[in-house]
């Protein structure tokens, strides 16, 4: 990749570094630019989903009323920030999930590497049955996989709010819409990670770091499914990035 504003430097030195120090998880990602494509692999040393990030307060409070029927309590505050194995960041194509009570949400993600932010797509997949007495328990018992390919940030930032995110469901053979509509329903990036920043022990997304961004209502309601699907899509670029996995049920012994 040539040298420029999305061009990530040094990354060698911080892998090494990374892998020495800390607990990481190695992702090989695809990263798209105007300066062209590399693929490298890079550590993912903190794995982070914010949560009830909808601009609007009324969506905010459908999403809250929406998980409220599966017994889903309110957050303390709004948005939340729930800190996840980064064992659980995935590329693969199949999860395994325990039991049938678990769901994807897509969501945009952010990732900063090197002190460069990138911007791909990934799905909160969570155990629904653990959420009613455990959001940050739930979260952390499903995989949460994401598309391998990144667009620089400084690239998407200045049309972000015409960004898409769609995700559609098969239920015994059918596919379905599940989630579609603009990131422009949740906190813009630029937003969020100011208030992660002033909770954050160590200051904000920082280098190594990956963020998921929040979700949109689902259409008919938050529900299994045996695949999930999923992209973000930029229309004035005319690109997307996908991805989609199947979930194997895992039996529930007693």
């Amino acid at each position: 990749m040539a040298a420029g504003a999305c061009a990530a430097t040094a990354w060698t030195r911080h892998f090494t570094r990374a892998l020495a120090t800390r607990v990481t998880r190695a992702i090989t990602f695809k990263f798209m630019s105007s300066a062209g494509e590399e693929t490298r692999t890079v550590p993912i040393e903190r794995a982070i989903i914010a949560g009830w990030t909808a601009r609007n307060q009324a969506a905010v409070e459908e999403h809250i009323a929406e998980l409220e029927k599966l017994g889903v309590a309110r957050p303390a505050r709004t948005p939340m920030f729930y800190r996840v194995a980064t064992s659980r960041i995935t590329v693969a194509h199949e999860i395994e999930a325990i039991g049938g009570a678990s769901s994807g949400e897509v969501e945009f993600c952010l990732v900063n590497i090197d002190g460069m932010l990138w911007v791909g797509v990934g799905s909160d997949h969570t155990d629904r049955e653990a959420e009613a007495y455990g959001v940050t328990l739930s979260k952390q018992l499903c995989d949460k996989p994401i598309a391998k390919s990144l667009w620089c940030w400084d690239e998407v930032a200045p049309h972000w709010d015409q960004l898409q995110l769609r995700a559609d469901v098969t239920i015994d053979g059918e596919r379905l819409v599940y989630q579609s509509g603009p990131v422009s329903e949740m906190l813009d990036p630029r937003d969020l990670l100011v208030r992660f920043a002033k909770e954050d022990q160590r200051g904000g997304l920082g280098p190594g770091d990956l963020m998921m961004g929040g979700t949109l209502p689902a259409v008919g309601g938050v529900r299994p499914a045996q695949r999930f699907d999923f992209e973000l899509i930029d229309p004035k670029l005319e690109r997307r990035i996908s991805h989609g996995y199947d979930i194997k049920e895992l039996p529930v012994e007693g």
